[in-house]
C-alpha cells in the first residue's frame, strides 16, 4: 500500500500536469483565435480596397464628375495620374453624357497641369461626341486656369478666383546671416553649377540670368496653352498673362470664362443630364497609409526640396 506522502506527490503531479495540458490548450486556442482575426483583418482591407477602386456608373445617362482638388503635385492626391485615371473611366462609361471638370485648385507642378491638359484634349478627340467642361468653385488659379483652359467651357461663380498665368521659383537666401553669426559655408561640387542657387551662398547673376530665361520659357508654354484653350474667346489685355487674378464675374467678360455656373446647373441645363456620378478616384486604405508615411519621413526636407521648385502659383 503506497505510502500517504507518495499519493500526494502522485496527486501534485496529476494536478500539475493537467494545469499545464489547460495552458497549453489556452495558447494554442489564442494563437488559432488570433490568426483568425489576422485573416479577418487582411479580408476587410482587401474588401476596403476594391470598394474605393471601383468604377461608378449610370445605368443610363449622367454627368459625368472629375474632382482637381488642391495642390497638383504629382504623387499627390490632385496628380496628373489620379485625375486622367477619372476622365478616362468618365469617358469610358456608356452612360455618360457629358464630363465635368470641377476646379478648386490654387496650381502647383506646370508638369502635372500640362499632362492633365494633354490628356483632357486626347480624350476630346477621342469622344468627340461626349463633351467636357471645367467648373470653377473658390478657384482656378495659375495650374488650376492651365487645366481649365484644355476644357470646351469654362463655368465659374461670380466670385470665383480665376487666372494667375504665371510661374514662379521662390527660396530663401541665408549668406547675410550667416556671415553676421560667423557660419563658414563649405561645399565641395564637381560641376561648376552643381550647386546651382545655394541657399547659403550669394546669387550668381550668371545662374539668375538662366532661371529667368527657363521660367520666361516654362510662361509661354503655359500662355501658349491659355490661347490654344480659350482661341478668339480671349479678350487679351496687356496684364493678362502677368500673373494677375480675377473674379468670376470679370473672368468671363476677359474671356478667361464663358458663363455663370454650377456643377448641377450645367448637368441640368448644358448637358441635360441632371444625375451627377462622381468618377474621381477615391483613396484606398494603402494609400492613406503610404501618403501619410512619406509626408513624416520627407519631413523638413521635403519642404525645402518643394520650396525651390518651379511652381504655376
Amino acid at each position: 500500500m503506497p505510502e500517504p506522502d507518495t499519493n500526494r506527490s502522485l496527486f501534485e503531479q496529476l494536478a500539475r500536469d493537467m494545469l499545464d495540458e489547460r495552458r497549453r490548450a489556452r495558447r494554442w486556442s489564442i494563437f488559432f483565435r488570433m490568426l483568425a482575426f489576422g485573416f479577418l483583418f487582411v479580408a476587410m482591407l482587401v474588401a476596403l480596397a476594391a470598394i474605393a477602386g471601383r468604377e461608378h456608373v449610370c445605368l443610363d445617362r449622367c454627368t459625368a464628375l472629375v474632382d482637381v482638388r488642391g495642390e497638383l503635385e504629382a504623387g499627390g492626391q490632385t496628380s496628373a495620374e489620379r485625375v486622367n485615371a477619372g476622365l478616362q473611366a468618365a469617358f469610358r462609361n456608356g452612360g455618360t453624357k457629358g464630363v465635368i471638370l470641377r476646379i478648386n485648385s490654387p496650381g502647383g507642378s506646370p508638369v502635372q497641369a500640362g499632362q492633365i491638359y494633354d490628356e483632357v484634349k486626347r480624350l476630346r478627340t477621342a469622344n468627340p461626341q461626349t463633351p467636357l467642361v471645367a467648373v470653377v468653385e473658390e478657384m482656378a488659379a495659375s495650374g488650376g486656369y492651365y487645366v481649365a483652359a484644355a476644357a470646351d467651357d469654362i463655368y465659374v461663380d461670380k466670385a470665383s478666383v480665376v487666372g494667375s498665368i504665371g510661374v514662379i521659383m521662390d527660396g530663401f537666401g541665408f549668406a547675410d546671416a550667416m556671415d553676421k553669426v560667423g557660419i563658414e559655408r563649405r561645399v565641395v561640387a564637381a560641376g561648376e553649377n552643381k550647386a546651382f542657387l545655394d541657399p547659403y551662398s550669394p546669387v550668381d547673376p550668371e545662374q539668375r540670368a538662366y532661371v529667368q530665361r527657363m521660367l520666361d520659357e516654362i510662361h509661354a508654354q503655359f500662355i501658349a496653352a491659355v490661347k490654344a484653350g480659350r482661341g478668339p474667346r480671349l479678350k487679351e489685355t496687356p496684364d493678362m498673362f502677368s500673373g494677375l487674378v480675377w473674379h468670376g464675374a470679370k473672368a468671363v467678360e476677359l474671356g478667361l470664362a464663358d458663363a455663370l455656373g454650377s456643377v448641377e446647373t450645367v448637368a441640368r441645363d448644358v448637358f441635360k443630364a441632371e444625375e451627377v456620378v462622381d468618377f474621381t478616384p477615391e483613396d484606398n486604405l494603402a494609400d492613406r497609409v503610404a501618403r501619410r508615411f512619406g509626408a513624416a519621413l520627407g519631413g523638413e526636407l521635403g519642404l525645402r526640396m518643394r520650396s525651390a521648385g518651379v511652381r504655376l502659383h
